[in-house]
């Protein structure tokens, strides 16, 4: 299974939807406080976010009071990441993937990856992520899933089988337990989720489907065709605004023995 979800892994250059990627829904509060008790770390601690993308995450570990290193290989992401953070003294941004990071070993009490562990090679980021943590230090990725038996998503989730047939969602709604205690690298991990209803704004929310880059990969050249009709289908049914319920799910996990390798 997990070879088969890692042959749909997506590109990670994401510059083709880094415009639309930061109206996507934030992730839910209390799944993020929860992360952030089992990781055992406090305000002020060295927090490196991989994938930073726009910010999703980071600035969600700002607010709480962590030093949060965001490491971003996108230009576009990394600058729209740079804007939503802006005013934030305990943040700096960086070139780097989860395979290279290019931080300093040892240096982090927290590792996250938010929407950005599965557009990895996931055995070689959480080596990386294990070089780059000090003793005792955690692991952690999470994702926003749209709740599939809403009935409205349900039927958005048709229209999408039926224009891209076979399409499958990959690694990004998997279970990350077994790829994490394959590394050997960590500790058994915690799994974590929450769901919350968010009001959005019909437009932006649609315009977010842009950033979707595992349906974008295999939709192709009908992807832009199939957001016009998620577009109109959303439109029709839901009007200026709509209610998005999201499970945020995480896996948090402690790194194995004292960090030496």
């Amino acid at each position: 299974m997990v070879n088969e979800l890692t042959d749909l892994r997506p590109s990670s250059d994401y510059s083709p939807f880094a415009a639309t990627y930061q109206h996507r829904a934030e992730y839910v509060p209390a799944v993020v406080d929860a992360l952030v008790r089992v990781a055992e770390v406090r305000p002020g601690d060295p927090v490196c976010d991989v994938g930073a993308g726009s910010g999703h995450l980071t600035e969600p570990l700002l607010r709480r009071g962590f030093s949060v290193d965001a490491v971003e290989p996108t230009p576009a992401m990394r600058a729209l990441g740079e804007t939503r953070t802006h005013g934030h003294q305990h943040v700096r941004w960086y070139d780097g993937t989860g395979e290279s990071s290019g931080r300093a070993s040892g240096a982090y009490a927290l590792v996250t990856f938010g929407s950005s562990f599965n557009v990895t090679d996931r055995p070689q980021a959480l080596a990386e992520t294990a070089r780059i943590l000090r003793g005792g230090g955690y692991f952690a990725c999470l994702w926003n899933h749209r709740v599939l038996d809403d009935p409205l998503q349900a039927r958005i989730e048709e229209l999408i089988r039926d224009r891209v047939p076979g399409y499958r969602h990959g690694t990004r709604r998997a279970d990350q337990t077994e790829v994490i205690a394959a590394s050997g690298l960590f500790e058994t991990a915690v799994a974590l989720s929450g769901t919350e209803v968010f009001r959005l704004p019909s437009e932006p929310w649609c315009d977010a489907w842009a950033s979707h880059s595992t349906l974008g990969h295999q939709a192709g050249d009908g992807f832009a065709a199939l957001l016009d009709e998620i577009r109109a289908f959303v439109r029709a049914e839901a009007g200026d605004w709509i209610d998005v319920p999201y499970t945020t799910r995480a896996w948090v996990a402690r790194l194995a023995g004292d960090g030496e390798g």
